[in-house]
């Protein structure tokens, strides 16, 4: 039969560690009041025994007897009386060559007095601890002298030293029942700590503790999401791995506060805030994030939040990429719906016999498509460009709004790397200027194109509502849409555009007008977007 051991619960080890603390405090305390007790005895019992020892050496009586033959039969009764008087344990007297001729013990008479020091024979006082007859004890030796000052002898007067249990006793009255009620009160803090603490960590045992805390840091440190966790005071008291690097915070970020840190803007306002929120976008430092904040709350107590974050920058851009695919599909789409209706019209003609208006409607298609076609290539150089722009405005034409070119318009070719950006900034400003100004009467989107040497500027002006004032910076932070600032939140077509402006050394920047909303771009082409950001820094 196998018997397990069983381990004591985290309760029952606190209680028997503060048992034994409050044990070696008592423990403590009892030895400091017996070295108390023994330093006060050895002080006022040496200086009793040492006064009595002299007065006794002054006697005339002992002067006068100590060195006649046989004086222990005319010495006894004082001997006696001093130590009847006095309290003492043992009252000697021994002559100048340290033989006892007197004594209260009279089984010493005749042997040789012990000397607590060498001093003592050449007539020198002395004060100390001896063993006589088997009992320790607190003993003073006087010299006894003549009037002359001769040395005559010696007298030496003892007390017993009290046992360890007399001392404790003697230090105080109560010492006891200190003790005692200090013991009573010590253990009943104790288990009633044990049982706080067991509250406290819900029940759970250390070992559970132990691997509670394992399983955290693991799963922290091992998912691929920040997480970042903040206490009432918005201090940090918890960062992952990869929440400390998307937030570029130090390794000794714990513990200080997010001002302290350096945190500020929308950064802030999203780690900061109080309730609950889900996919909040903010651009920091280049990267995209997606957080997700969570109050927690405990039995009405509010204990901080809890935010985790996802970097988006990769997937944003798999975003623009799929929108390109999306742009044509919606491109094909709005021609088939456009030609569908061109053909119904030609075939509404042919068969009402309407054959002259056939031919003028389809040449009238032609010369609109031909002087598109024309203006685009003659301001627009860029073949990339060039087609974003015929796509936007078949889609703008679908949704009954105008899009046209500014008369200020001029765009040469481009690098490749840099037509690229430049179509996902005019594409995202064209779509939020068309997404705004549709369902307005004689809708419009006007796109103005100019370049020098270094860089481009990109113009978008709608016929909209325009951008509250309030949102004019929000709109590019918090990843809004012109509609958007009517209250519907869409995506972070903004936010990529205005990272692609400063990728490359360039900003975007919105106003209103009369007519609208104008968004302004700028960026820099003909170098790599790293050299270009790094030159703004």
């Amino acid at each position: 039969m196998v018997v397990t051991r069983r381990q004591l619960t985290l309760s029952g080890e606190l209680l028997l560690l503060q048992l034994a603390i409050v044990v070696l405090v008592l423990g403590a305390v009892g030895v400091i009041s017996l070295a108390q007790s023994a330093a006060t005895f050895d002080r006022v019992e040496g200086r009793r025994v040492s006064a009595l020892a002299e007065q006794a050496a002054w006697n005339p009586l002992l002067r006068a007897r100590i060195q006649q033959p046989a004086p222990a039969e005319v010495l006894a009764p004082l001997l006696h009386s001093t130590l009847t008087q006095s309290g003492v344990s043992s009252v000697t007297v021994a002559d100048v060559h340290g033989k006892i001729v007197s004594a209260t013990n009279t089984t010493i008479v005749g042997t040789a007095l012990p000397l607590g020091h060498e001093g003592v024979a050449r007539g020198r006082g002395w004060s100390g601890y001896l063993v006589l007859d088997g009992e320790r004890e607190l003993s003073a030796q006087v010299p006894v002298l003549s009037t002359q000052g001769r040395h005559l002898g010696t007298v030496m007067i003892g007390v017993r030293a009290p046992t360890a249990w007399q001392r404790l006793s003697g230090a105080s009255p109560y010492l006891v029942v200190h003790l005692g009620t200090a013991s009573l009160i010590g253990g009943l803090g104790s288990w009633l700590l044990a049982r706080r603490i067991k509250r406290q960590t819900l029940g759970m045992e250390p070992r559970e503790i132990t691997g509670l805390a394992e399983h955290r840091e693991a799963m922290l440190h091992g998912i691929a999401e920040g997480v970042v966790a903040l206490d009432p005071q918005l201090r940090l008291t918890l960062v992952n791995d990869v929440g400390r690097r998307l937030l570029d915070l130090p390794e000794s970020g714990v513990g200080r506060s997010l001002s302290a840190l350096g945190v500020s803007g929308r950064l802030y306002d999203v780690l900061a805030g109080e309730g609950d929120s889900r996919d909040e976008i903010v651009i920091h430092r280049g990267n995209v994030l997606v957080m997700n904040r969570m109050a927690i709350v405990k039995d009405g107590r509010r204990l901080g939040t809890v935010t985790t974050l996802r970097d988006r920058t990769e997937l944003a851009q798999l975003e623009r990429e799929l929108g390109a695919f999306r742009g044509t599909t919606e491109l094909l789409r709005a021609q088939a719906h456009e030609f569908a209706n061109q053909l119904h019209i030609i075939s509404g003609l042919s068969q009402t016999g309407e054959y002259d208006e056939v031919v003028r409607y389809i040449r009238a298609l032609r010369r609109h498509k031909e002087s598109l076609d024309v203006r685009l290539a003659a301001t627009v150089r860029d073949t990339a460009v060039a087609a974003l722009l015929m796509a936007k405005s078949s889609l703008a034409a679908e949704r009954h709004v105008r899009l046209r070119l500014s008369e200020r318009t001029a765009l040469d070719r481009l690098d490749p790397m840099d037509a690229a950006d430049l179509a996902t900034v005019a594409g995202n400003l064209v779509d939020n200027a068309i997404d705004a100004a549709a369902g307005g009467e004689a809708a419009w989107v006007e796109v103005e194109l100019r370049q020098d040497a270094a860089s481009v500027e990109i113009v978008v002006r709608d016929s909209g509502p325009g951008v509250a004032p309030e949102l004019d910076q929000e709109v590019f932070t918090r990843g809004f849409t012109t509609k958007a600032a009517q209250g519907g939140e869409r995506g972070i077509g903004l936010a990529l555009t205005r990272l692609v402006c400063h990728r490359r050394g360039g900003e975007v920047a919105v106003t209103n007008t009369a007519d609208g909303a104008v968004f302004t771009a700028r960026m820099s082409i003909g170098r790599p977007a790293d050299e270009a950001m790094e030159t703004t820094r």
